[in-house]
């Protein structure tokens, strides 16, 4: 059964669609067994090419967008670039934290085992800032060790910069990682989502991205609804 992207806004220039966590945006060689693309997806769904214009992680979910043609893609791409965009996102995150604040912690560029194997290894670290603010918290009856409960965050989170997993990074260096991720996350925790809410993602999601359009100059805000997992766990928190 293929599936069907769900489209969140498309005009003559730009199409945008609410990834699924899981899913590849294009095709590469590091995952040669991977048969499901959001681009050709897209492409086949609307009956025309597509280019993409930014990148979501794989196990991230949310607003993705893609230009129709070339010439658009080569007009936006820099506002992407330039971050002349206001990205939103939600997670679920390790513990409680008590209040907002920005985040400014440059990274090091992460290298890739296969595709940067004969990239230098010791590049500078790069500038990254990321605001966040607590939206709701959650102490569930589950133990991961030490105390017979564990509680949980939700967080929305504005990156002002784009480096690679920033905010997976981000968050784990706050010592509040993301629920389900495996890269940089807790294994306990992500455990225990597993076996007692059945969660098998990671808990990121690309809510809402706002910018200028570049050709009719209006603002245009795309929001990308959260997936049933999400729903159901927001529901099961009282969130």
């Amino acid at each position: 059964m293929p599936t069907v992207l769900e489209i969140i806004y498309q005009d003559e220039y730009l199409v945008a669609v609410n990834k699924p966590a899981g899913m590849l945006v294009h095709r590469s060689w590091l995952d040669k067994h991977e048969t499901q693309f959001v681009m050709q997806t897209l492409r086949d769904q609307i009956g025309q090419h597509v280019f993409p214009l930014h990148r979501l992680d794989r196990p991230t979910s949310g607003v993705l967008v893609f230009a129709l043609s070339s010439e658009v893609a080569s007009q936006v791409m820099p506002m992407f670039a330039n971050h002349e965009m206001e990205k939103t996102y939600h997670a679920i995150v390790r513990g409680w934290i008590e209040e907002g604040d920005v985040l400014d912690y440059p990274l090091k560029v992460e290298l890739d085992k296969i595709a940067d194997k004969f990239a230098t290894q010791e590049k500078e670290a790069q500038d990254a800032v990321t605001a966040y603010q607590p939206l709701a918290k959650v102490e569930v009856p589950y133990s991961t060790g030490r105390f017979p409960t564990s509680r949980y965050c939700l967080m929305e989170m504005k990156p002002k910069t784009g480096r690679k997993h920033q905010l997976r990074r981000h968050m784990a260096h706050l010592r509040h990682p993301i629920v389900g991720d495996t890269t940089h996350g807790d294994g306990k925790h992500n455990r225990l989502f597993r076996e007692n809410y059945d969660v098998y993602q990671l808990m990121l999601h690309a809510s809402e991205l706002k910018f200028t359009h570049p050709l009719t100059k209006k603002e245009v805000v795309l929001k990308a609804n959260f997936d049933d997992t999400w729903k159901k766990l927001l529901m099961e928190f009282g969130w």
